[in-house]
């Protein structure tokens, strides 16, 4: 009772105005709590994007020491089998399935690393030799084979109401190119391998396309076929007014062992128009430096070089127009040579090869140096006949 009676006499109720102030007080206090928590929690969100932002850049950076590169697996493993001999690291490589380029050769040995392989090819394709300017292929089997239509598909003209007849059926060829293993050897004293500062791959390289080179280059020009590819001036000859498929045709120089005493570059341009307007769009003329030193003194009419040198450093001579391949493996000027080629070589020659390049060391058989048997399997031959024409030093 007191109580209630204290209720009801204990003065006037409390001001809804204050109440009201009070509640949106505390309003206002609780959302700038809340904003404080978001901006905390989307501040540090932006941070842990912004930590794996830079780690992306870096892993993806690439390393601007070369040096970097030396620690790569395959590239390590590499090494040290090249300076002693340890293969447990390629062996690792190869049982744990990774295709690195550094997998055990059924026959033993190791394919070579994919830089070094490169590398590799690069010189070989910067030398002066028939594979600069022929049709280079990579293939998986013991052989490639190029099929050429040889002969025009009928046609003719026809009206609405007459009969036609049967066009003739193309005639295709079958030219098959067996590839065979080129190899070399180089040596190296353990010493040297021993020192760290000596670079074991790039001296490699350097050898192994040195060697290759030097017996491509032969073989794509004169080689018989027989455990080497087949050169294109194996293939026979006819003279160029009897030329059929199968051949290569050729014109004369006019003087039994040397160019015509009068008008001697009449030879030059009839072995450019010799070859087909299809195929002299694309096609270079092959020498050697003597025969080079013989042409480029020819004049025409009206006294004007035949023979121009390239503007830039590195950029081949032209003759008549068309650049030449300074070839040392072509003949010398002599009776009865083919000196001269000239000719569509992407179309008429093909190079076939493995991609693959193996290497086997050998510390054992020539004590105290280090043989590298390094192996590749290549193939050549002409596969358009009528896209090469060649330059004969005689009368007929």
């Amino acid at each position: 009772m007191t109580e209630t009676m204290s209720r009801i006499g204990g003065g006037m109720p409390d001001d809804p105005v204050a109440e009201m102030a009070a509640a949106m007080s505390g309003f206002v206090n609780e959302l700038k709590g809340f904003k404080a928590d978001v901006s905390k929690s989307l501040q540090k969100q932006e941070e842990r994007l912004t930590m794996l932002d830079r780690k992306t850049m870096t892993y993806g950076r690439p390393a601007l020491s070369s040096a970097a590169e030396v620690e790569v697996p395959h590239r390590k493993a590499f090494n040290a089998y090249l300076r002693s001999g340890d293969d447990d690291g390629l062996r690792g490589l190869s049982m744990e399935g990774k295709a690195l380029g550094t997998s055990v050769a059924a026959d033993g040995g190791y394919l070579l690393d994919p830089q070094t392989a490169d590398t590799i090819r690069s010189m070989l394709v910067s030398t002066a030799s028939i594979r600069a300017i022929a049709n280079v292929v990579n293939v998986e089997a013991t052989s490639y084979d190029v099929l050429v239509d040889r002969s025009e598909v009928g046609s003719g003209w026809a009206s609405e109401t007459s009969n036609l007849t049967e066009t003739a059926t193309p005639a295709i060829e079958r030219i098959s190119i067996r590839l065979h293993e080129l190899s070399a050897m180089p040596k190296a004293s353990q010493r040297l391998l021993d020192d760290s500062a000596f670079d074991v791959e790039g001296w490699l390289a350097g050898k192994i396309a040195t060697r290759f080179m030097r017996a491509e280059s032969a073989a794509f020009v004169s080689g018989d076929g027989i455990d080497k590819p087949t050169g294109f001036l194996t293939a026979p000859k006819v003279a160029n007014a009897t030329w059929s498929w199968g051949s290569l045709g050729y014109v004369t120089s006019g003087a039994a062992a040397d160019f015509a005493s009068t008008n001697p570059a009449d030879c030059i341009v009839n072995l450019v128009y010799s070859l087909q307007s299809q195929y002299r769009a694309n096609a270079t003329f092959v020498m050697n430096s003597k025969t080079a030193g013989a042409v480029r003194k020819m004049k025409d009419a009206d006294g004007r070089f035949l023979w121009s040198d390239g503007l830039a450093a590195g950029q081949s001579a032209h003759l008549m127009g068309y650049p030449v391949l300074i070839c040392e493996d072509m003949p010398d000027i002599a009776a009865g040579a083919f000196a001269i080629a000239f000719g569509d070589f992407n179309t008429g020659y093909t190079i076939a090869e493995r991609p693959d390049l193996r290497l086997l060391r050998d510390p054992f058989s020539a004590k105290p140096h280090v043989l590298f048997y390094a192996t590749k399997r290549v193939g050549g031959n002409v596969t358009d006949f009528a896209a090469i024409k060649l330059l004969k030093f005689a009368t007929s």
